[in-house]
């Protein structure tokens, strides 16, 4: 079975000048660990709010690193420098907008200020990608909401099986006939 390689992108200025420690990004890779017993590969990176060093990281990791699965935290709100949304809708060959509704739904019932989220998600080649929020609990938070999907969405891409602890996610396939 093919080691399955994730690419984890905190987008932030602070974090990525060294201001404060990347919680973000290591919230994802312990979710992950927790989802996940299939063997995987984490491909981390920090980088500032800077939509050409968003998008040159994202392809990079897309087509050069071979990540299956792409999920960035981080620059998805309405400040001026939040652009991980138009980052990642300049690299997909086709957006998935239903992993942002998703998101914005779920985090709708802890928070009201939900609607102001961009969080989206798209297919670059081989390469799914997918923005979550830069706090550690809403992170859990959507996760736990769009993981489900992603098993089955990477199966469709022929990418990497994904083998879940069920006790903890379990991912949706469909059963075979």
């Amino acid at each position: 079975m093919t080691k399955a390689k994730i690419g984890i992108v905190t987008v932030s200025d602070r974090a990525s000048a060294g201001v404060y420690e990347d919680l973000s990004g290591k919230a994802i890779i312990d979710v992950l660990n927790e989802y996940l017993i299939s063997e995987w590969e984490p491909v981390y990176k920090v980088i500032p709010d800077e939509q050409v060093v968003i998008e040159a990281t994202l392809i990079q990791m897309a087509d050069e690193q071979h990540c299956s699965l792409i999920v960035t935290t981080g620059g998805t709100g309405p400040a001026k420098r939040d652009v991980t949304p138009e980052a990642t809708e300049a690299v997909c060959d086709r957006m998935m907008p239903g992993f942002g509704e998703l998101m914005r739904a779920e985090s709708l019932t802890f928070v009201p200020t939900a609607i102001l989220s961009r969080q989206t998600a798209g297919l670059r080649g081989g390469s799914l990608i997918v923005n979550l929020p830069g706090k550690p609990k809403s992170i859990r938070e959507c996760l736990d909401a769009v993981f489900p999907a992603i098993p089955y969405c990477l199966d469709l891409m022929e990418g990497p099986f994904l083998e879940c602890d069920e006790s903890v996610i379990k991912p949706f396939r469909p059963k075979a006939k």
